[in-house]
């Protein structure tokens, strides 16, 4: 057997091995939704940090889990009736 056969061979395999498991995770998360959360009462809380060098900041965020009071957050303290 030629050494270019069996690198051929191996490679195959490899490349089906590969295949089989893309598929495989595919169909195991296809069907789950990745993003987002169910709408209900309360708020999701997010901390975020960075460090730059000698310094850094942190901050922590509230995010309503209701959609409308979410949107609410988005409209400028300063819209009056009128304004449309």
């Amino acid at each position: 057997m030629s050494s270019g056969f069996f690198i051929f061979l191996v490679s195959s395999a490899i490349l089906i091995l590969l295949i089989g498991r893309a598929i495989s995770v595919v169909q195991k998360e296809g069907n789950e939704p990745v993003r987002g959360s169910e709408p209900g009462e309360g708020v999701h809380t997010i901390h975020a940090e960075y460090s730059s060098g000698f310094s850094g900041h942190s901050t922590t965020y509230t995010i309503p889990r209701d959609p409308q009071a979410y949107a609410k957050r988005f409209v400028p303290k300063q819209r009056t009736d009128n304004a449309k």
